[in-house]
């Protein structure tokens, strides 16, 4: 059975929060792309995305979605004009070699990671699951069968302006049978760890981790993680600049907190270089930027240096948070999936059934594919024109 069609859709939704909630010191959020100080990278109002649908000859039809959290126009293009085309007849059932050709389209000009990869990303997702509604079978299935039936979660994000705020909300986490937490932090060491302490207080059996969005120096790192070691902290995310292998190296081997990276990285290729540096001790690729097949790659090539993996999940909305429990399940070293509150809110409205966590755990989603109905008239509906 061949493709017969390709489609692609750019949402930008609406919310009264942002993902990660009030500016750090109260402000009100600009109407347009803006740096969230301290971090250094560049952040919407809205919850934007790119969706794919590919249709088989036979009706049946696959959704993907890739991490475009910006600027989703750019993945869009570039998978209407450079992708979709080399889709067309090719076997609606063979989602890896379909890789293989799709990736290989730009490669040697530079192009398998950044933005490329992001396009590529979604693709993978609609075509794993198109294969998967094809055979009648679950996408973990597919994938070879899940290791587990229920996918463990931390939240992430405590979405207040103050520790105390902070603090009542793990709480609250806590009291309704949350496990763990990771704090959005990088405002200063002393700061971050001042946080670490309200929550840890305030929610004693929480785990706790950091995610310092790349916002540190070696000595401040080195600095942070011997506090967090101190406050028995889960893990530290992203502490140096997302390109300093070396540093990260010198981290890993000088921090008693593990060291977790991987939502840079899109390709098994990037993540060989780190884990072969000893440049991280948890892997965390996000499924948005490396789709199915390359995660499945990275998941096993983490196996053999005996690495756990907690894949990264940011503001992607329903489908993506679909692949990414499937992939999850399907995954033998899996520590935890992420849970973004907000964005799965956000993300059921593209959905026509809910996608929720029970406590600290995701289900996984019944019936073929990725278990899930894409609200088809609502997506056409709020798609936006792209050039």
């Amino acid at each position: 059975m061949q493709i017969a069609s390709v489609e692609v859709f750019v949402l930008k939704l609406e919310h009264a929060d942002n993902y990660l909630g009030v500016l750090p010191n109260g402000a009100e959020i600009p109407a347009g792309y803006h740096v969230r100080d301290p971090w250094r990278s560049l952040y919407s109002p809205l919850f934007e995305t790119v969706l794919v649908k590919i249709t088989a000859e036979d009706g049946t039809a696959g959704w993907g979605e890739g991490l475009a959290p910006v600027g989703p126009e750019i993945p869009a293009t570039i998978i209407r004009r450079l992708i979709a085309p080399q889709l067309i007849g090719k076997s609606a059932t063979a989602p890896r070699p379909t890789w293989e050709l799709t990736s290989a389209l730009m490669r040697e000009r530079g192009h398998l990671v950044g933005h490329q990869a992001d396009a590529l990303a979604a693709v993978d997702i609609a075509l794993w699951d198109l294969a998967a509604r094809i055979h009648d079978l679950p996408l973990v299935s597919l994938l070879g069968g899940a290791f587990r039936d229920q996918v463990p979660v931390y939240v992430s994000g405590l979405p207040r302006s103050t520790d105390d705020e902070r603090a009542e909300l793990a709480r609250t986490w806590q009291n309704s049978g949350m496990k763990a937490v990771k704090l959005h932090l990088g405002f200063g060491v002393d700061e971050d760890l001042a946080t670490v302490s309200a929550i840890r207080r305030a929610a004693p059996e929480l785990r706790v981790a950091v995610d310092a969005h790349w916002a540190y120096t070696m000595h401040e790192a080195l600095r942070l993680s011997a506090g967090l070691t101190e406050l028995g902290a889960w893990f530290l995310e992203a502490p140096l600049v997302p390109e300093d292998e070396r540093g990260h190296t010198e981290l890993v081997r000088r921090s008693r907190v593990p060291i977790g990276i991987g939502e840079t990285l899109r390709t098994r290729y990037e993540f060989e270089q780190w884990t072969e540096k000893k440049a991280l001790d948890i892997a965390q690729p996000d499924l948005g930027r490396t789709g199915l097949t390359e995660a499945l790659a990275i998941a096993t090539l983490c196996s053999t240096r005996h690495l756990p993996v907690a894949p990264h999940h940011s503001v992607g909305l329903g489908v993506l948070l679909a692949a990414g429990i499937h992939f999850s399940a399907a995954t033998p070293n899996l520590l935890a999936f992420e849970y973004q509150p907000t964005s799965t809110e956000i993300g059921q409205s593209i959905l026509t059934g809910p996608l929720l966590p029970d406590a600290s755990s995701f289900r996984i989603p019944g019936g073929p594919g990725l278990g899930i109905t894409v609200n088809e008239p609502y997506v056409r509906q709020h798609a936006k024109e792209i050039s």
